[in-house]
């Protein structure tokens, strides 16, 4: 059974492990030992709520019960842009116009922005390659979201997520050659390592303030912003299943989209609901939904406890406030008959009527 949890202090060998597979773009997760050290160590005291609310950076693993093995990570950083600086490059347009001549333009720019400082950040998504079969990507994505439902006043107002950006399958990212390389003299893993580890000073001093005009960019370039890396398609479109929307915000090296939404317009937020486990009486089935013919929807239940978080994939559903789960899911949410649960669809619900 895969589970999804908070991160332990013994976890760290394995997600060092899981980390040398990342790959470059995804600055939140180097394979570099005292990075991810100090890293899990501040998850743990997030969960066990030992430091304040905006410097928390809530870890989870995705663990394969059957083997102990780590199958995947992810993580929800409180706000971002507190302790170092947190710039985007904002899409904007400047119009340019001449009434004697008769002209007119509009030119997209790019605006060099810390306009997201202090947002909630999801980030750091990752499943082995081993594990991605079936619902394990939605299980693993999606229950970020329950945890924040479970637990809205740990976060702030807006929640972002920085979408990893294009790069070609020789690795070289379009946008950076274009641009980013003119500026900081490197190449890009290396800009890129420098910022996993908090380097981003050299960002203020190198980067131009005044805005860039996108149409002076190479074509190759000028092509790829707002794009996403081929692997990171599929975890854009569960995040926009779950209400974050692209809206003219992207990475300075990649230009990769950074998603954003406001917390309390989340599908979780709306759709999710708690449950007690425990059975379900015979005049509450008789008046629940017939189920489909074909399998029962998959749910999302998670148990309500900060400090050992704990969520599964399920095919229970509620009726009327109960869930019935079997003994061996109740275990690995680390509950018992009588305990509340957080339930909520993996996918949206059809609308019948459309």
């Amino acid at each position: 059974m895969l589970v999804v949890r908070a991160i332990k202090a013994d976890d760290l060998d394995a997600l060092y492990v899981m980390a040398t597979q990342v790959g470059s773009g995804m600055t939140t997760l180097k394979p570099d030992m005292k990075m991810m050290g100090d890293r899990v160590a501040i998850a743990v005291a997030s969960f066990a709520e030992t430091i304040p609310p905006e410097k928390r950076d809530y870890m989870f693993v995705m663990e394969d019960t059957d083997t102990g093995r780590l199958a995947g990570v992810c993580a929800i950083k409180g706000a971002v842009g507190l302790n170092e600086p947190f710039y985007n490059y904002r899409i904007g347009t400047l119009v340019h116009s001449s009434r004697e001549l008769d002209v007119f333009t509009r030119m997209e720019t790019l605006y060099l922005s810390n306009d997201l400082t202090g947002s909630t950040e999801l980030c750091s998504l990752f499943l082995h390659p081993d594990y991605r079969t079936g619902n394990n990507g939605k299980l693993l994505s999606k229950s970020r979201f329950l945890f924040i439902a479970q637990f809205p006043h740990l976060f702030t107002e807006k929640l972002i997520a920085e979408m990893r950006g294009y790069q070609e399958e020789s690795g070289r990212s379009p946008f950076y050659e274009g641009l980013g390389r003119h500026f900081f003299k490197m190449d890009f893993d290396h800009v890129d390592d420098l910022t996993a580890v908090g380097k981003k000073s050299f960002i203020a001093e190198l980067m131009p303030r005044q805005p860039l005009y996108v149409a002076y960019l190479p074509e190759d370039a000028r092509q790829v912003i707002g794009k996403v890396h081929t692997s990171t398609a599929p975890a854009r479109r569960l995040l926009e299943q779950e209400g974050l929307y692209f809206e003219g915000y992207i990475d300075i090296f990649d230009a990769g989209p950074v998603l954003q939404a406001r917390v309390s317009e989340l599908r979780a937020m709306r759709d999710s609901t708690l449950a007690e486990i425990g059975p379900v009486a015979e005049r509450d089935a008789a008046c629940a939904p017939d189920s489909p013919a074909s399998a029962p929807e998959p749910m999302l239940v998670s148990n309500t406890t900060l400090r050992d978080f704990r969520m599964i994939l399920s095919q229970s559903a509620p009726v009327n406030g109960a869930l019935e789960l079997p003994v061996a899911e109740q275990d690995a949410l680390c509950c018992k008959a009588g305990d509340t649960v957080r339930t909520l669809t993996l996918n949206l619900r059809k609308n019948p009527h459309v």
